[in-house]
């Protein structure tokens, strides 16, 4: 093995080491909890679009639920952070404007995280490398 393939292999591991501890952290942290005690999420969910309280959640749980598990898998990652970005966005930015760099730095740290996976897509030890076509780059 060359330079260049050790390289190629330490990226594509940094990817898949980004994916799978980006997506976790982002499941276990705030896709769970949402997910697991959902009657009490809807209490105390944030609306700041008005949507309902419902609507809110469920767009939450996507996007850190499902979003995540696909990001771990390798299936569509640039296209599931797309939702992850938004919710975290609208958090950081429309919901707690007030926050801190302190106080907001996990979300930030998130979004480096995930930007940083939109820009350099999933990697070689995807799933999405099995696809031809347009999917494999999604």
């Amino acid at each position: 093995m060359n330079a260049s393939q050790r390289d190629e292999r330490a990226r594509d591991f940094g990817l898949l080491f980004l994916r799978v501890s980006g997506g976790l952290f982002l499941l276990w942290v705030h896709g769970l909890p949402k997910l697991l005690d959902y009657g009490e999420q809807l209490k105390v969910i944030e609306d700041p679009f008005h949507l309902g309280a419902s609507v809110t959640l469920l767009l939450a749980i996507f996007a850190e639920v499902l979003c995540p598990l696909l990001i771990i898998a390798g299936v569509l990652v640039r296209l599931a952070c797309l939702p992850i970005l938004s919710v975290l966005l609208i958090a950081m930015l429309v919901v707690h404007p007030q926050w801190t760099l302190l106080e907001g730095q996990f979300g930030w740290l998130l979004l480096i995280i995930f930007t940083s996976i939109l820009i350099a897509g999933p990697g070689k030890w995807a799933l999405n490398q099995q696809w031809d076509g347009v999917l494999r780059q999604a």
